[in-house]
């Protein structure tokens, strides 16, 4: 073998292993770099997720403050009535109503009494009360609580006359012969004087406390579904009706469903 290529063949095992060196040295170099890189990038990526997180939960915030809240609530408020109708209805009762009719006459300047004609029907008859969800409502915040203005409480118009029920009396003086004309035009009233009854005060203030407990429930529910009942966020409902503004709103919870969320 040659003398200088003896020489190489010395020089190169000598260097072999510094040479491996080096090379897993420039490799290493190249990992770190590589993995500070990436770090760099979830980093940044970690930080863009929490800032998409807190304006998210800052617009979620932004619907539920007053100024917003009532077109939040307004624009749910098709995802809540299933049938699309136009109508919350909120409480009914049944009473039996009595109405009666007396037709008295007299001939000879009054002088000479003929007697009277008296009707009488008793009928069973279911009152319905409703809110209106077209009309205008207002939702307020403050102190955990969400203010519900809502629209006055109206009837259900005609109210469910149970005919099957009915009972009716006729009774007419010595010279009356007209009990069944007399009947007949009570009959037609009916309708007329128990919508008008519906309608009184005395029926309303009858249902008023237990349309704001479905009112409460109403909107109470809504706030379930969006997130919004619970610690930190909304903990009562307070109603108001349209008649009743600049009255103390009264505060309701539902139990039911209390502590949910």
């Amino acid at each position: 073998m040659p003398e200088n290529e003896t020489h190489w063949m010395q020089v190169l095992r000598a260097l072999r292993w510094p040479l491996v060196v080096a090379v897993l040295a420039v490799v290493a170099l190249l990992i770190v770099r590589e993995l500070r890189e990436t770090a760099r990038e979830g980093g940044r990526a970690a930080a863009d997720a929490v800032r998409a997180v807190g304006d998210s939960a800052a617009e979620i915030a932004g619907r539920f403050a007053t100024g917003t809240i009532t077109t939040t609530f307004v624009s749910a408020i098709p995802h809540l009535v299933p049938d699309g109708g136009t109508l919350l209805e909120l409480a009914a009762f049944e009473a039996t109503e009595t109405l009666s009719r007396t037709d008295d006459r007299k001939i000879f300047f009054d002088m000479v009494p003929l007697g009277a004609t008296f009707s009488e029907i008793r009928v069973p008859v279911t009152y319905r009360y409703h809110l209106r969800l077209d009309e205008p409502w207002r939702l307020t915040v403050g102190d955990g609580a969400c203010v519900v203005h809502a629209p006055a409480i109206r009837p259900t118009q005609p109210p469910a006359i149970h005919t099957d029920r009915m009972e009716k009396r006729s009774e007419s003086g010595w010279l009356r012969f007209n009990k069944a004309e007399e009947m007949e035009s009570l009959e037609r009233s009916l309708t007329p004087r128990l919508v008008e009854r519906a309608s009184n005060a005395d029926h309303i203030e009858l249902v008023r406390e237990q349309c704001r407990r479905r009112v409460a429930d109403f909107v109470q529910s809504w706030l379930l579904l969006e997130d919004q009942w619970g610690p930190e966020r909304f903990s009562r409902v307070e109603v108001v009706f349209a008649d009743e503004e600049g009255d103390e709103p009264a505060a309701l919870t539902a139990p039911a469903i209390e502590g949910n969320g």
